[in-house]
């Protein structure tokens, strides 16, 4: 493996470490703000509810992206983004402005800025800079509305989805396709080269060399919710304010991704949230039986 794919696939590596890192930091403020996405973080309901909700939604994209109606998937993906930008600005601003009235403003302006940013200049770096902000936010505010045992399961079951969608159905590889096309910012792009641009070059998912390596935001959203749900709602022995079973979590999903990069220099899309879901989830597990941190398993 030459040096061009070596340093492109440690950036993924690193990629996944900061996002985690982000969610963690945005927890705090996210939470104390009131952003949780459900109301009882413990009901079982939540991730069938989650997957419900993206199922619908994915479902609307193949059918926008089968009809050719472009201009109204870019609208819908960029108001997700500002919304998230919105959140996630938020958070930061009660990090920094706790107490001043004009953290309202500087996040809504922040969202605004960072969403046009996006929307009119979608090279590879913005999208990747910008892109941490949005992985991480989402991360965070799903990891302080889910409980360790839901969003457990929500990972086995987005698992399950994503092969699925990828080696049988097929129309996860559609969807991405169509995402790709409209150089739409809800992924991650690391280049093989200095010389890349991906506004000018896009990426192709054919066989065949590429100017960079892509990887779904979801990849890294997923195991990042664990990271924050296992950190704010156990309370186990901790190394710099997180907790062990948090850092199993961190552990897992780095060696779930290492993994799946293997198999990516083969050339083919490959299902990203199996290995990377499995590792979060063993690591997570291992971290439990260090700190003994068994509090969340349900009482038969």
């Amino acid at each position: 493996m030459d040096r061009n794919t070596m340093i492109p696939l440690f950036g993924m590596l690193c990629m996944l470490l900061i996002v985690e890192s982000v969610a963690l930091i945005l927890s705090t403020p996210l939470n104390e703000a009131g952003y949780a996405a459900f109301e009882n973080p413990q009901s079982i309901a939540n991730p069938f509810i989650f997957i419900g909700i993206l199922l619908v939604f994915t479902l609307i994209l193949l059918i926008l992206i089968r009809i050719g109606v472009k201009k109204i998937i870019s609208l819908i993906i960029i108001f997700s983004i500002f919304f998230t930008f919105l959140y996630t600005f938020e958070a930061l601003a009660l990090i920094y402005f706790a107490g001043v009235d004009l953290f309202v403003l500087l996040a809504l302006g922040g969202a605004i800025v960072a969403t046009a940013l996006l929307y009119f200049y979608p090279e590879w770096y913005v999208i990747d800079t910008l892109g941490i902000f949005i992985a991480g936010g989402v991360a965070s505010i799903f990891g302080i509305s889910l409980g360790i045992l839901p969003v457990l399961i929500l990972l086995i079951l987005l698992a399950l989805y994503d092969a699925i969608s990828v080696y049988r159905t097929k129309h996860m590889i559609t969807l991405a396709e169509g995402v790709i096309d409209l150089r739409t910012p809800i992924l991650f792009v690391i280049p093989k080269r200095a010389s890349y641009s991906y506004r000018k070059e896009g990426i192709s998912l054919e066989s065949g060399e590429r100017g960079a390596f892509i990887i779904g935001m979801g990849d890294l959203i997923m195991p990042s919710i664990l990271v924050v749900s296992a950190n704010v709602f156990l309370s186990a022995q901790s190394l710099g304010g997180v907790t062990i079973p948090a850092l199993g979590a961190i552990l897992g999903s780095v060696i779930g991704l290492s993994g799946l990069l293997f198999f990516v220099t083969r050339g083919k899309p490959q299902a990203g949230l199996p290995p990377i879901n499995t590792g979060a989830i063993v690591g997570f597990l291992v971290g439990c039986l260090v700190a003994g941190a068994w509090g969340w398993l349900p009482v038969l």
